[in-house]
């Protein structure tokens, strides 16, 4: 099975700006030579690879792969414009861009069942390196990706490199955070959710002013509805390009469901009923759009998200799920004191089953690092810069018990260096996890790094109200800002080293991207500290 070379997303944004058109690379061998038949689509209308290609959750000797037929993404039915058949969808992996060298290739079938995607599991490649891989449907072949395996199990690593991004409402600005990762040198991206937002879209686009059918105005409730939202998203040049570029983690938090929703309860009591249903939908939209494994195939309202991906000797990513299992909010949600509910030693965030997991992992792993790719902060946010303490119940504060038992388990299981990765807030932030917020000298257990949102809120500011007083009320936060944005993390065996990336708008294309500050953690010396700062923007 050959094939000519397909459209090139590179990392250095060949699909990188709203309106970027994908790179044609040995087009002749697509076109129709003189006298030849029609070129064959298998019936497609058009071109099926509107919504780009992806790779994921590497391991050594695998990667998963990812593409999703859709020659007319915004279809009203939700069916990508796909006709109700299967489809057969060729597949290669190459150790070069020109697919020269070809390691691997087969054959997935797209059908209507999971909204023709497809998703290869790619096996024997080996550990630690560069791979290309493509897709072809009759004569239409889609743009190449690449991707990288991690190293082996017992490999000595001397460095990884980590992009972490979440929080992409569409119609608050454009994706140009993505389209900077994409440029970067990374290992591996990891997206803590809020992957898309269920709310529905203005027809001008909000701040994008970029018309959308008016089908995609309700909220998200339904699979139909949850697959165009994801189809709108997906079709971003930038995501696109971050996707091509580096192979993915993902996790979900809220938003790709609804907004606070915890376990079977949704945020508004009165659509209880049903909700199982519409988690359902949202679980398997999500499957279908991300490079996920089989073993993450949704069964009905269940999916198994919760994971590890380990880079040698030197760091194990716990991949966490703390929406799926939780206890509902205490007091209601949103901020409140701590109370009998956020302090129950039986309320949970995670579930007793994962959080089992976790501390056999912390047990059984001999790594340098730790790392938790979690969705909401971790760090006490004291709202109240009086005596009084004023915290919000959705996060970790909302679960203090749950909390204290992880960072306990990782004490008395020898781990110190702990770091977790976050999203949700809409702010970078640079925090210490303490074992005792109210006492100065308590020791630091772990160190958080809060990745701000790539748009959800706009261009924002250097800092705003909020983040002016989280600092003030909370000395462990070490730093804060309110541009968007995204983490890029290089990890050493003696040094954690984060980056906040900022830009300076998101409500026009192609804005620049900058280190507003690099804060490091040092191996065995639990805490964040300022290396450098960058411009104001």
């Amino acid at each position: 099975m050959s094939f000519p070379l397909g459209r090139t997303l590179s990392r250095r944004g060949l699909l990188g700006g709203a309106g970027a058109t994908a790179v044609l690379l040995g087009t002749s061998a697509l076109g129709d030579p003189a006298g030849a038949t029609p070129p064959q689509r298998h019936g497609l209308p058009d071109d099926p690879f509107k919504l780009g290609v992806a790779s994921g959750d590497p391991l050594p000797n695998s990667v998963v792969l990812w593409t999703r037929l859709a020659p007319d993404p915004l279809a009203a039915d939700g069916s990508g414009g796909m006709p109700p058949r299967r489809v057969p969808v060729q597949w290669q992996v190459a150790e070069d861009e020109g697919f020269r060298r070809i390691v691997k290739r087969g054959t997935a079938v797209a059908g209507p069942e999971l909204n023709h995607s497809v998703h290869p599991e790619v096996w024997g490649l080996r550990p630690g390196r560069h791979y290309f891989y493509r897709f072809k449907v009759g004569t239409d072949i889609s743009p190449v990706g690449r991707t990288k395996t991690a190293p082996s199990h017992d490999a000595h690593v001397s460095s990884v490199s980590l992009g972490v991004a979440s929080c992409a409402l569409w119609q608050h600005g454009f994706y140009t955070a993505y389209g900077r990762m994409a440029e970067d040198d990374l290992d591996l991206v990891l997206q803590v959710g809020d992957y898309i937002y269920e709310n529905g879209v203005p027809a001008d686009g909000g701040t994008r002013q970029t018309p959308v059918p008016d089908y995609l105005s309700p909220e998200t409730v339904t699979l139909e509805r949850y697959r165009l939202q994801y189809s709108l998203y997906k079709s971003d040049a930038d995501l696109m390009a971050a996707h091509a570029a580096h192979p993915w983690a993902v996790t979900l938090d809220d938003h790709e469901v609804d907004n606070d929703w915890a376990d079977d309860v949704p945020q508004n009591a009165a659509e209880t009923p049903g909700f199982l249903d519409r988690r359902a939908a949202a679980f398997q939209a999500y499957y279908e759009n991300l490079p996920l494994r089989a073993s993450a195939l949704p069964d009905g309202p269940d999916m198994q998200l919760y994971r590890r991906l380990a880079y040698g000797d030197l760091l194990d990513i716990n991949v966490l799920d703390t929406r799926q299992y939780r206890d509902d909010q205490a007091a209601g949600g949103g901020l409140a004191a701590p109370n009998p509910g956020s302090l129950d030693p039986n309320r949970t965030m995670m579930g007793r089953e994962q959080e089992q997991w976790l501390l056999d992992n912390f047990e059984r792993s001999r790594v340098r690092w730790q790392v938790l790719a979690n969705q909401a902060p971790m760090a006490e946010t004291d709202m109240d810069d009086t005596e009084a303490v004023s915290v919000f119940m959705d996060p970790w504060d909302g679960y203090d018990a749950n909390r204290r038992r992880m960072l306990d388990g990782a004490r008395d299981r020898g781990v110190d260096n702990l770091v977790v990765l976050t999203g949700d807030r809409h702010r970078h932030h640079a925090s210490d996890i303490k074992a005792d917020y109210r006492d100065p000298a308590a020791p630091v257990l772990a160190s958080e790094f809060v990745c701000t949102s790539v748009t959800a809120e706009g261009n924002g500011a250097d800092m705003d109200s909020y983040s002016e007083l989280s600092v003030r009320a909370n000395p462990h936060i070490k730093f804060a800002n309110y541009r968007r944005g995204y983490l890029r993390c290089t990890v050493t065996e003696d040094l954690w080293s984060t980056d906040f990336r900022v830009l300076p708008y998101v409500d026009r294309p192609g804005a620049p991207a900058s280190t507003r500050a690099t804060y490091v953690v040092e191996n065995g010396r639990p805490g964040v500290q300022l290396a450098s700062e960058g411009p104001i923007v």
